[in-house]
């Protein structure tokens, strides 16, 4: 019998690179996290608040998000955006990604005889 873990294994490593890409598509204006993760679960894209925020504060250290704080509510909200570099980040990211995307697709609906 499959083990189920070794399948979730490789689920996470397909998902690590697209799921960095679905948030930056998203921050092009600023968003803080919890409106983020609305956002992406809106769309079917579930990313857990534990993934987003270390992934939030790597990309902010990578110079490609850009963050502030608005404090005028009474809880105080980062929010990120791209910054100049993450767009160029993110527009390069969308372009490979399409590209791969239209050569995986290729494969997956070609027909190998087997044997």
């Amino acid at each position: 019998m499959w083990d189920d873990q070794i399948l979730s294994n490789f689920i996470t490593e397909l998902n690590r690179g697209t799921l960095t890409l679905c948030v930056l598509s998203q921050l092009r204006t600023p968003q803080y996290g919890y409106a983020l993760l609305q956002t992406l679960a809106e769309q079917q894209i579930v990313l857990e608040a534990n993934t987003l925020y270390p992934m939030l504060r790597r990309l902010e250290s990578q110079g490609v998000l850009k963050s502030s704080w608005d404090t005028s509510e009474s809880r105080p909200r980062k929010f990120y955006q791209l910054s100049e570099d993450g767009v160029m980040v993110y527009e390069r990211l969308k372009r490979h990604w399409l590209e791969q995307h239209a050569h995986i697709q290729t494969l997956l609906k070609e027909e190998h005889p087997h044997g």
